[in-house]
């Protein structure tokens, strides 16, 4: 079982910066990709930014230029840092990991830090 833990989420005013981190704990073996991943209010979860563990990243148009997803796969972190933030940043954000294991794929979630954005 993996642990994913966030942390840094808050509110802002529009223009402002925030940084997110996720820590990964547990029986890990070969984390592969991890991630970001948003749900607003009333709306599907989405994907934010993807990193693979040799740093091949993956953005949502959205946030291309003013987010940066970082990692550091010794420490089993990943980083968003968010800048030139919007209102319609505003959602719950989600760490994401992934580990293949042979031909299993395995998903984890952490619980969410919650990023409000005001104008």
């Amino acid at each position: 079982q993996v642990q994913l833990v966030e942390s840094g989420g808050g509110l802002v005013q529009a223009g402002e910066s925030l940084k997110l981190s996720c820590a990964a704990s547990g029986s890990i073996r070969s984390l592969n990709a991890m991630g970001w991943y948003r749900q607003a209010p009333g709306k599907q979860r989405e994907l934010v930014a993807t990193i693979t563990n040799g740093g091949r990243t993956n953005y949502a148009d959205s946030v291309k230029g003013r987010f940066t997803i970082s990692r550091d796969n010794a420490k089993n972190t990943v980083t968003l840092q968010m800048n030139s933030l919007k209102p319609e940043d505003t959602a719950v954000y989600y760490c994401n990991a992934v580990s293949v294991i042979g031909n299993v794929k395995f998903i984890y979630w952490g619980q969410g830090t919650q990023v409000t954005v005001s104008s």
